[in-house]
Formats: C-alpha cells, structure tokens, sequence
C-alpha cells in the first residue's frame, strides 16, 4: 500500500475503532456490573421488542425477602452473593424464554413467553451456600400476563405486576 493510499485510510480505521470502543461502552452501560443482568434501560428496550412479538408474554417483578436483615447479620458481602446467585437463578429458570434484568438494589424484572411460572419458585427460593453455611434466600414475586390487560403495554404490566408482588409479600408476612 502507498503512503497516500495510507493516509486516506487512516482516518476511517481510526473512526471504525472509535465506533467500536463507543458501542463497547455503551452494551457495559447497559448490564449491571454485579450480577450481569440488564439494567431497568437495557431491559426495557428488550422487553418492549418482545412483549411486541408474545403479545401471550408475563412480566414479573421480584424482590428479595429480608435483604436489608441479610445484609446486616451477614455482611454486604453475603448480600451481594445473594444478589449475585438470585440474578443466576433468575436467569437459568428464564434460558431462552425471555429476558431478566436488575433494576437495582434487591428488585428484578423479567418478562417470560411461557403461560406457566412452573419451577420458579424452586429456582429462586433456596438456601444459598455461603462461607461454610446457608444463607437464607427468598424472593417475592409479582407477575402479569399481558393477556389480562385492556392495554397491553409494559408500563401497565409492571404496575400490575408490582401490585401483585407487593400482594404476596403481605400474605407471606416478609418484608424487603
């Protein structure tokens, strides 16, 4: 390649690299850095694609029982493996059926094309290994089936859906 042949693509290598460091950037902004999920902007644009195409989709929002009591009898360490193994379970039960994401603190979201919640319950509601013992790990869950709805949009199902976890954290007896 001539030097004048280099010159003038230079430029464009220098723009392609840049163009690829700014869409690395931008999919990092989008996860949360502790638990790999997608953040409440990262989630929401997929989730609004999907529920467009499972017009039958459920929306669910979850929130770990007694964080803050974890927290303080086990450490932010303990919590963040809480945080950490939810996300992961979450995830698993998901698989290819949907999306999860973290909206950050103790609360998740995730909307699922399955009619079904079977094995969630399993799946997110088991003691967790931790430093030589059992740390006590349960979440309450809220969900919405988009069929239910007059309008089916996510807005409407995530406030569906949050009236109904809220709902089961009152029959349980646990609060975040």
């Amino acid at each position: 390649m001539d030097t004048q042949s280099l010159a003038l693509c230079l430029p464009l290598i220098g723009w392609a690299s840049h163009s690829g460091v700014l869409a690395h950037r931008l999919a990092a902004a989008r996860r949360d850095p502790l638990t790999g999920l997608r953040t409440r902007a990262g989630w929401t644009v997929r989730a609004e694609r999907f529920i467009r195409r499972h017009r039958d989709a459920v929306v669910l929002l979850l929130d770990l029982d007694d964080f803050k009591t974890l927290n303080d009898t086990h450490g932010h360490a303990a919590g963040d493996a809480a945080l950490v193994a939810t996300a992961e379970r979450l995830a698993g039960w998901i698989d290819r059926h949907g999306y999860a994401g973290r909206l950050g603190g103790d609360e998740f979201v995730a909307v699922h094309r399955l009619p079904h919640l079977d094995g969630l319950d399993t799946a997110l509601n088991t003691p967790l290994a931790y430093d030589g013992g059992l740390l006590p790990v349960s979440v309450s869950v809220g969900s919405c089936r988009l069929t239910d709805l007059p309008h089916r949009g996510l807005p409407e199902a995530l406030a569906a859906a949050d009236a109904a976890m809220y709902a089961a954290k009152g029959t349980t007896g646990r609060r975040g």
